[in-house]
């Protein structure tokens, strides 16, 4: 099933309606969809590099929508839509965990997931759910897309076809990286002031 669903999701990216299409993979992956729109952005950006920025504003914006439609299930549907999404990503059990530190982590919550590989609906969803204040969670995720993105873009616009493989091979890694050092900075901070 996901084979299938990511050969798709590249065949896309070749269309003449190629922007529509990554607005809507990125808004439905905030909320259901398996697929990153990383992998529409990767080969747009080296098929025109002078779209990047544009590019990278349009995945962001409409990922961040779609993360607001997944608080919106969280908040209003969670038992008829929200809990069989989570249930299919196996996230069950961090629903709890979640629940215990959402008030005092919520937003840092969502900005790790908006930026590492764990599946960000599950936490647009959760989000909803907790009722993390929507304000909070809109800026989270907008500084978390937008930091993905624009991250990705940039390093495609700039480096061109050799930072493709670098990208695809160690996107996760990565990505891990930067959050453990964007957090150690945080709580390094927060114990010498």
């Amino acid at each position: 099933m996901f084979r299938s669903l990511y050969n798709w999701t590249m065949s896309l990216a070749a269309h003449p309606h190629a922007l529509l299409a990554l607005g809507f993979i990125a808004f439905i992956e905030s909320s259901v969809f398996p697929i990153p729109p990383d992998i529409l952005i990767i080969p747009m950006v080296l098929a025109a590099r002078d779209q990047a920025w544009k590019i990278a504003l349009i995945a962001t914006v409409a990922s961040v929508l779609g993360g607001m439609f997944g608080y919106g299930i969280g908040a209003f549907l969670f038992e008829s839509i929200g809990q069989p999404i989570i249930e299919f990503y196996g996230k069950v059990e961090y629903l709890e965990d979640f629940r215990t530190r959402y008030n005092d982590w919520g937003a840092w919550i969502v900005f790790i997931a908006g930026v590492t590989p764990f599946p960000y609906k599950v936490i647009t969803i959760a989000s909803g759910f907790f009722e993390l204040n929507f304000t909070v969670f809109s800026i989270s995720s907008f500084g978390a897309r937008g930091l993905r993105f624009f991250l990705v873009a940039g390093l495609l616009w700039y480096f061109g076809q050799p930072i493709r493989i670098f990208i695809e091979k160690y996107l996760n890694i990565l990505a891990t990286i930067f959050c453990i050092l964007l957090i150690g900075g945080f709580v390094a901070l927060k114990y010498l002031i």
